[in-house]
């Protein structure tokens, strides 16, 4: 998206058409919105990003969860977990270019921000505490790692608007991704040190995107993967909430509600990514009454947080459900 996406979204709002991505690169996100909100809010279209896996089951999941709560949500984790069946799973290389690329451009994407002027978002409740790089789950019995893609700006992005514009509560968020063990932890320590030592130069991106499958473990190849991986190949995104019950003031005391949550589904790269973004445009297209009230560059969360969205995933094998509401 960030060499070959602007001309799709300036074409759309010049024209007067609505478009969605599945774009999971913040600089290019936050980049649309600064420069095409107001354009794409005079034409009343609206440009809605980030709808595939990156980033429709992090952001519509946290909504899910506030909603399923009796009470005021204040913060969520949520743990992603990728399974695959006997023939192992990859994903293309254009998701690692992706990566190599956001990486690399960092410090542009922390100027784009003070562009923006996003509004601060007040913290509410007990404050989330953030996670070291690397720890033991106990929930899980295996090893996490911070997830590095967009959804934790993309959420953040939702829960500013939510915030803002229709004065609800906003929810803090930290994403997580469960890794296996600690010879996993190993490999991806190392594999993560090299990468981030290559990122920095010119030629060691030119080493990284022409040789994906080497720097990666064979995990993003130029080919993708085989059908046989994406039938074995599914995800769980569990979310752990906690808040305060109704009627008591979330501003004063511990969290005294919890809630677990989860959105599974099948493939995410390339069978649950299509369901999410056709389930995103049908939503854009037959509940029209229930988006923001003016068009502009949304976030999903943002977009769709009073349409059946969340309804036409259950119906189509992206599935959200209750795990456990125990009082603490």
């Amino acid at each position: 998206y960030r060499f070959f996406g602007e001309p799709v979204v300036e074409a759309c709002v010049e024209n007067g058409a609505s478009c969605i991505d599945i774009c999971g690169e913040p600089q290019f996100l936050e980049g649309m919105y600064l420069k095409y909100n107001e354009k794409a809010a005079e034409k009343g279209v609206y440009v809605i990003g980030s709808c595939g896996f990156d980033s429709i089951p992090a952001d519509m999941g946290v909504l899910y969860t506030r909603d399923k709560l009796k009470g005021t949500l204040t913060a969520v984790e949520s743990f992603l977990k990728v399974k695959s069946g006997p023939e192992g799973s990859c994903a293309h290389d254009g998701t690692w270019k992706s990566a190599v690329y956001g990486l690399a451009d960092q410090d542009n994407l922390k100027k784009l921000r003070k562009k923006i002027g996003y509004a601060p978002v007040p913290v509410v409740g007990a404050k989330l505490k953030s996670r070291g790089l690397v720890f033991y789950n106990r929930e899980f019995k295996e090893y996490s790692i911070r997830f590095v893609g967009s959804d934790g700006s993309v959420v953040k992005r939702s829960q500013c608007y939510l915030h803002t514009e229709l004065q609800e509560t906003p929810v803090q968020y930290g994403a997580y991704v469960n890794i296996g063990g600690l010879g996993s932890v190993i490999k991806l320590m190392f594999a993560g040190i090299l990468f981030l030592l290559l990122v920095k130069f010119s030629f060691g991106r030119k080493l990284l995107t022409k040789y994906p499958e080497f720097f990666s473990a064979g995990f993003f190849t130029k080919k993708g993967p085989t059908q046989q991986q994406m039938n074995g190949t599914s995800f769980t995104m569990t979310f752990f909430g906690e808040g305060y019950s109704e009627g008591q003031d979330p501003q004063s005391g511990k969290p005294n509600v919890k809630i677990c949550t989860e959105v599974k589904g099948p493939e995410p790269g390339y069978i649950a990514t299509p369901i999410a973004m056709v389930q995103a445009a049908v939503s854009l297209l037959e509940d029209a009454a229930c988006l923001p009230k003016r068009g502009g560059v949304y976030s999903p969360g943002a977009a769709f947080s009073k349409t059946k969205l969340i309804d036409r995933l259950n119906n189509r094998g992206v599935e959200f459900s209750v795990i456990s509401k125990p009082e603490v």
